[in-house]
């Protein structure tokens, strides 16, 4: 059925905005299998060499595949879900990375403290 389209592709097509209450999309894959133990997280070195390299994030359409081919919105949700589960372990990471570092400058003005203090 085409709803301002002569001779519509699909089970509907629609030349024009789409209004609604509310959309469901059914999935089959979900992004979650990032948080799995056997999840291989890209090194922030090697996505910013991908961009680098493509211009996009890696498993995320380029602007001329979307221009050319639109997005399907359940695909795309569940990729933009797994860049935002990967943003939220580097945090993680970078939350601990912190932590330590501070530990270490904490213990770094100690000894520095004992030594003006033995030198004295």
């Amino acid at each position: 059925m085409g709803i301002g389209v002569s001779s519509p592709q699909n089970k509907l097509d629609v030349n024009g905005t789409i209004h609604s209450k509310e959309v469901k999309v059914n999935m089959e894959n979900w992004s979650d299998f990032v948080f799995k133990e056997e999840y291989k997280l890209p090194t922030i070195a090697e996505v910013e060499r991908h961009i680098k390299e493509k211009g996009h994030l890696e498993n995320i359409p380029s602007e001329e595949e979307v221009l050319k081919n639109g997005i399907n919105l359940g695909e795309m949700n569940a990729k933009l879900l797994q860049k935002i589960e990967e943003l939220t372990l580097y945090m993680i990471q970078m939350k601990k990375e912190n932590e330590s570092v501070k530990k270490e400058n904490i213990e770094i003005k100690e000894y520095l403290k004992e030594l003006k203090l033995n030198i004295k």
